[in-house]
């Protein structure tokens, strides 16, 4: 069975999972987020994917498609598992069809996007004039359930609509919501062909799509889990903390320097490595994390670097009596831990997000460092010794 869920996406399931109406052909159905009008003579500064898919997550779930995609960096939202139907489509009662549910697939995806909008100084008029970062990503897996590479009422060029309702019950393939009847919409007005690459040759590699599975390059393309990236080019603690904690594991053949804070190919095919001794396989085990595999791998999930004193405080009086392992504010802990380590102080092995028994010794340790004493070296956070390791190592600390 292919997968349910986009490799690579960040996963946002909404629930409210629904069976689709299996007698209908495979489809996918078109979208753009068109949230601005704007016009060549009057070019409005694009709507950011964060802000889409906090409406698709929040106020406009009950208008939300399975993908939220990205045109400029790749990035992909998933709310609804591939065999659900999801809601971007208007169903009357007097369709003959319930829209969102006419195949035995009809995934949506919702390219962030608007005419004649503004990135990054730049005017696009089109999506097609976008990099169309990802969309060898997204297509390989609507293909891969058996969505031809077909347009049954010809691939959108413009803003008009032409509907059928005859070819929507009959014939699978791709729709643009221009093409769907019963509703009113005329989006998208392009779409990438089917053989296109996505970006273009000076793109970043974070705004390139992977390499298909067959070819034995390493993947690159960035995934963002929680505010931070990983994939090919991501940089920043979490990607040394991955590249550790894949050495520790066993999982650092690939490494001839490092691991370091800048995601290499090394790291990617050490990843994949990683992944494939959970049992995935294909675009699945193709070196860039995900979430699951990410919290398997490290035991939390990063976050940004910034840790509240009060919040790891806690965790120093409730991890060493608690159940092995046990993690309270894993994420901000593990912050700290790392710290720790860079300092000499703990091994590196014990830096799993847990502050336990070796942790409060290893901060013991910093605070006599730092000229503390007897019970105010007692392993136990405080502002100051907080503020400290947080200047050394490059932390910013909250109350």
């Amino acid at each position: 069975m292919p997968d349910l869920w986009l490799p690579g996406a960040e996963i946002h399931d909404l629930g409210d999972h629904a069976p689709t109406d299996q007698q209908y052909p495979p489809k996918a159905i078109a979208h753009i987020t068109w949230d601005r009008n704007a016009t060549a003579a009057a070019p409005q500064d694009w709507c950011t994917y964060e802000d889409l898919v906090n409406y698709f997550t929040g106020s406009g779930a009950g208008d939300a498609p399975h993908l939220v995609w990205d045109p400029f960096s790749g990035r992909t939202a998933q709310l609804f598992p591939a065999d659900s139907r999801s809601k971007s489509l208007l169903s009357p009662t007097e369709s003959p069809t319930r829209t969102n549910r006419a195949g035995r697939v009809v995934i949506q995806i919702e390219a962030v996007f608007f005419p004649y909008c503004r990135y990054q100084g730049r005017v696009y008029p089109r999506l097609v004039d976008t990099p169309c970062a990802g969309w060898g990503r997204i297509h390989a897996w609507i293909a891969s359930w058996g969505v031809p590479d077909v347009w049954p009422m010809g691939r959108p060029a413009d803003f008009s609509g032409h509907r059928d309702e005859q070819v929507w019950e009959t014939r699978g393939g791709w729709y643009a919501h221009a093409h769907v009847p019963f509703n009113d919409h005329t989006d998208p007005g392009s779409w990438p062909d089917f053989t296109a690459g996505s970006g273009t040759p000076d793109s970043p590699p974070s705004q390139q799509h992977p390499v298909p599975p067959q070819d034995p390059a390493p993947a690159r393309y960035q995934v963002s889990i929680n505010g931070l990236a990983y994939g090919y080019g991501a940089q920043g603690y979490q990607v040394t903390a991955v590249g550790r904690a894949l050495v520790s594991r066993g999982f650092g053949a690939h490494y001839h320097s490092g691991p370091g804070p800048t995601w290499t190919d090394a790291d990617t095919e050490n990843y994949a490595d990683y992944q494939g001794s959970l049992g995935y396989s294909g675009q699945a085990a193709d070196g860039v994390p995900g979430e699951g595999s990410l919290n398997r791998l490290l035991g939390y999930i990063p976050g940004q670097r910034a840790v509240s004193v009060a919040h790891v405080v806690s965790a120093a009086r409730t991890d060493p009596g608690a159940e092995q392992g046990h993690r309270t504010y894993g994420s901000e802990v593990a912050i700290v831990e790392q710290a720790l380590v860079d300092e000499g102080l703990l091994e590196q092995r014990w830096a799993d997000g847990s502050f336990g028994t070796r942790t409060v010794a290893a901060y013991a340790a910093w605070q006599r460092r730092c000229g503390y004493e007897g019970g105010a070296a007692d392993g136990i956070p405080g502002q100051a010794t907080l503020h400290r390791l947080g200047a050394a190592r490059g932390f910013s600390v909250t109350d």
